[in-house]
């Protein structure tokens, strides 16, 4: 079974991000970035069906920058082949492009099931999985958090989850595009070690693409939250506490002795 993964390097939430003097992005000078969280689901999710059923793992990423060492970290999490897709693409493309761009490579690859993270941290909107299956003529499914494949009868049966904790079962003709938000284990870790030996034996495949025309959404203007009100710390023994706590409720339309 042939599985490929496109993923996405995005700013590391961790950091303290500011915003750029033109107001539509943030200052890349000093940002760090790491691999979109639910994209790593989709690789960990992809390494277990290949535990199971053979075959091969493929992680695709559109080059918006630096992005070796997110696919040497992919070769050393246990990925067969990593290749970044080239050309003249903005600092950060939009779901439209980045799909177009995939479908492309992915066009002239074998593959039996493509995996891809139900969204990413800095759009949110969910849409490269559902525009990649799209532009390929694929059948798709996202919010999943289980995959069980039948490589013989090509299906696999499919766990999608739903608000409240309800869960829905699907089946689905191979080859497919599956939204994964949750894989069934934590993704696993990569020791620098590992990384390194990777950047010395590893190969980045280049694949030339020609920047896709955008379609989605451009960001005119971006603003940090604005601060509102703090908490307010209750000070005093436990009755004083309570009282003023009774108070507030009170203020609030909350208590009503």
């Amino acid at each position: 079974m042939n599985i490929i993964v496109p993923v996405k390097q995005v700013p590391d939430l961790v950091e303290e991000l500011e915003i750029n003097s033109e107001g539509t992005d943030l200052e890349q000078e000093w940002l760090k970035f790491k691999m979109n969280e639910w994209d790593e689901c989709a690789l960990e999710e992809a390494l277990q069906l290949k535990e199971l059923h053979g075959g091969t793992v493929t992680v695709l990423t559109v080059a918006t920058g630096d992005v070796d060492e997110l696919l040497y970290t992919c070769v050393a999490r246990g990925a067969d082949q990593v290749a970044k897709i080239v050309g003249d693409f903005e600092e950060h493309h939009d779901s439209h492009s980045a799909a177009r761009a995939l479908a492309a490579a992915i066009r002239e690859q074998p593959y039996d099931l493509i995996l891809t993270g139900v969204q990413a941290v800095d759009d949110l909107d969910g849409q490269v999985g559902v525009l990649l299956a799209t532009y390929l003529g694929l059948p798709h499914i996202s919010v999943v958090s289980g995959i069980e494949v039948e490589p013989m009868t090509r299906t696999a049966t499919v766990h999608q989850e739903y608000a409240g904790g309800i869960m829905a079962t699907f089946e689905v003709d191979l080859p497919a595009v599956l939204g994964v938000q949750a894989s069934r284990a934590i993704p696993r870790y990569a020791p620098v070690s590992r990384v390194r030996q990777a950047m010395k034996t590893a190969r980045i495949e280049e694949i030339e693409a020609t920047t896709p025309a955008g379609a989605g959404i451009s960001v005119r203007r971006m603003f940090k939250p604005e601060s509102a009100e703090h908490a307010e710390m209750l000070e005093g023994d436990t009755d004083e506490i309570i009282d003023r706590l009774i108070d507030i409720l009170r203020e609030r339309g909350v208590w009503r002795a």
